[in-house]
C-alpha cells in the first residue's frame, strides 16, 4: 500500500531549504507595551509596517535606522505586519494590561478534529500535528489565532488534499491581478498590484494559513498615480491660460526693422 505524500511545514523550514519569508497563525513575536510609551524595535530591514488596528497602536518602519517605531494609543490587542526585502512577518502587540486567554476550549476541539496533536506548554512548549482533514485545519485556525504558542514553536504536517484546500482558501482572498501557487512545499505570489493589493494579499495569506508556510514573493508592486492638489491645478491652469500665444515672438511674415549701425570714424 503507497502511503500519503506530506509536507511539513514548521519546525522543519530550516532544512527545506524554502523561500525566506513565512505567513501564517499564530504570529511571529508577541510584544506588550506601556499605554503613551512609544518604543523603537532595532531589525535588520524593514521597508514598510502596517497595523490592524491603528487605534490601539500605530507602526511606522524607519528604514534609514533599520527601527520600527510602535507607538500605543489605547488598550487593546493589534497584528503589526512587517515587510523588508521580500520577507514578511507578523507580531501580536499588546497595550497595556490584557487578560491573560483561557484556550482551553480551542485546544479540546483542536484535540477532537485532529486526533494526533500533541501539545507541551511550559518553558520548552511545542506543538506537532497532521492536518488530514478541513475539520482538523479549520480548528486549528482558530486555535493559533490564540495566545498559546508562535509560529516557530509549531510543526505541521499537511496531506496533499489539504494543501490543495487552503490553496482555493488563498486564492479566493487575492485581489485582482495576483495569483498564487505551491512550489514544493512553498508558496508564489506574483502578478501586478499597488502597493494596497499588496498589503492586501499579505494579510489575506496569513489570516487563512495554519502554520508557517515559505513564501516567495514575485510581485510587481505598480508605484501609486501622484495625486495632484485641485487648487494647485487650478491656479497652474489659469497660469497658463493667461499666456499670449507665441507672447513675445515676431510674425515671421513681418519685416523686422534693425537700426543701422554708427559708422565707425575714418
Amino acid at each position: 500500500m503507497r502511503g500519503r505524500r506530506m509536507y511539513v511545514i514548521g519546525g522543519l523550514l530550516g532544512a527545506l531549504a524554502a523561500p525566506p519569508a513565512a505567513l501564517a497563525w499564530p504570529v511571529d513575536q508577541a510584544l506588550t507595551l506601556e499605554p503613551g510609551k512609544e518604543t523603537f524595535q532595532k531589525l535588520a530591514a524593514v521597508d514598510w509596517a502596517e497595523s490592524d488596528a491603528p487605534g490601539v497602536v500605530t507602526a511606522e518602519a524607519l528604514s534609514q535606522s533599520g527601527e520600527l517605531l510602535l507607538t500605543p494609543h489605547a488598550t487593546g490587542i493589534a497584528r503589526v505586519l512587517l515587510y523588508a526585502e521580500g520577507r514578511f512577518a507578523v507580531w501580536r502587540v499588546m497595550v497595556g494590561p490584557i487578560e491573560s486567554q483561557d484556550s482551553g476550549a480551542q485546544l479540546a476541539a483542536a484535540k477532537k478534529a485532529c486526533p494526533d496533536l500533541k501539545a507541551t506548554e511550559g518553558a520548552e512548549r511545542s506543538l506537532s500535528v497532521t492536518v488530514n482533514d478541513t475539520a482538523c485545519r479549520l480548528a486549528l485556525r482558530t486555535y493559533f489565532k490564540t495566545h498559546a504558542y508562535l509560529a516557530k514553536e509549531l510543526e505541521v504536517t499537511f496531506a496533499v488534499p489539504q494543501l490543495q484546500a487552503q490553496l482555493e482558501d488563498f486564492t479566493a482572498g487575492m485581489p485582482p491581478g495576483l495569483t498564487v501557487r505551491y512550489s514544493g512545499a512553498g508558496l508564489v505570489l506574483s502578478g501586478k498590484t499597488d502597493p494596497e493589493g499588496h498589503r492586501k494579499a499579505l494579510w489575506e495569506l496569513f489570516n487563512r494559513s495554519v502554520g508557517r508556510v515559505p513564501l516567495e514573493d514575485r510581485t510587481e508592486v505598480e508605484a501609486p498615480p501622484k495625486q495632484v492638489d485641485p487648487a494647485a491645478q487650478e491656479a497652474l491652469d489659469a497660469t497658463v491660460s493667461d499666456v499670449v500665444p507665441d507672447a513675445g515672438v515676431p510674425d515671421a511674415g513681418a519685416p523686422v526693422k534693425r537700426k543701422a549701425g554708427a559708422k565707425k570714424p575714418r
